[in-house]
């Protein structure tokens, strides 16, 4: 019984990291997280180890606390996202023109609307396709992952990248139309690497910021 209220908990502290509610440093407390998610106490304890494992969280003493990256894991997880997804970019040419045209619609649609929940939805369906169409799932496993890793890095935190993110979305999809693979992995390559640059800029931003 406990799984699937686990499986809930950890999604909705995801959740929670995702939309800034818990941010990096904060403690992962079982009797608070708890009386939010109005859950007992064992589901939450087996929901913050997964997200420990995840690499979501780590130890500092006797506390679990919301990881804080540091630059060398940033560069670290971007240099396997970039091998992987451009790959997966390369092989997605054989992507139907009707898959690639309602994943435009929705891109299209999330631009109009502005950032919000379905912005996550709709990047992770993005990346997990692309993946996907590799036809590895230890590839797809190991993107969803990576991506898991730095998924605190929101529209919130790097808001210049909701609509820069978007257009480069939309530049893959056109180049896969085309049948381009060697364009759509260049270009994915490239979209990776400004988000990359994107967080390691707010980093050191945060870090001018508690220097002052």
């Amino acid at each position: 019984m406990n799984q699937p209220l686990a499986h809930r908990a950890r999604n909705r502290i995801v959740e929670m990291i995702l939309s800034g509610e818990l941010g990096p440093g904060d403690t992962l407390s079982e009797g608070r997280l708890g009386m939010l998610l109005d859950m007992s106490r064992t589901p939450v304890r087996e929901a913050m180890k997964r997200i420990e494992a995840e690499g979501l969280a780590g130890r500092e003493g006797r506390f679990l606390k919301v990881r804080r990256l540091t630059r060398d894991e940033v560069c670290e997880i971007f240099l396997l996202r970039e091998t992987l997804e451009t790959y997966g970019a390369r092989t997605a040419v054989g992507l139907s023109s009707a898959v690639l045209e309602a994943m435009r619609a929705r891109i299209e649609a999330l631009m109009s609307a502005g950032p919000g929940e379905e912005h996550w939805r709709i990047d992770d369906d993005f990346h997990h396709m692309i993946a996907a169409a590799s036809g590895n799932p230890v590839l797809v496993s190991t993107v969803e992952a990576l991506r898991l890793r730095t998924c605190m890095f929101d529209y919130g935190r790097v808001p210049d990248r909701f609509l820069k993110g978007c257009r480069e979305h939309l530049g893959i999809l056109d180049a896969l139309r085309r049948g381009g693979g060697e364009e759509a992995a260049h270009l994915m390559g490239a979209h990776i690497l400004r988000a990359r640059d994107a967080i390691l800029a707010h980093l050191e931003h945060c870090e001018e910021r508690k220097g002052q």
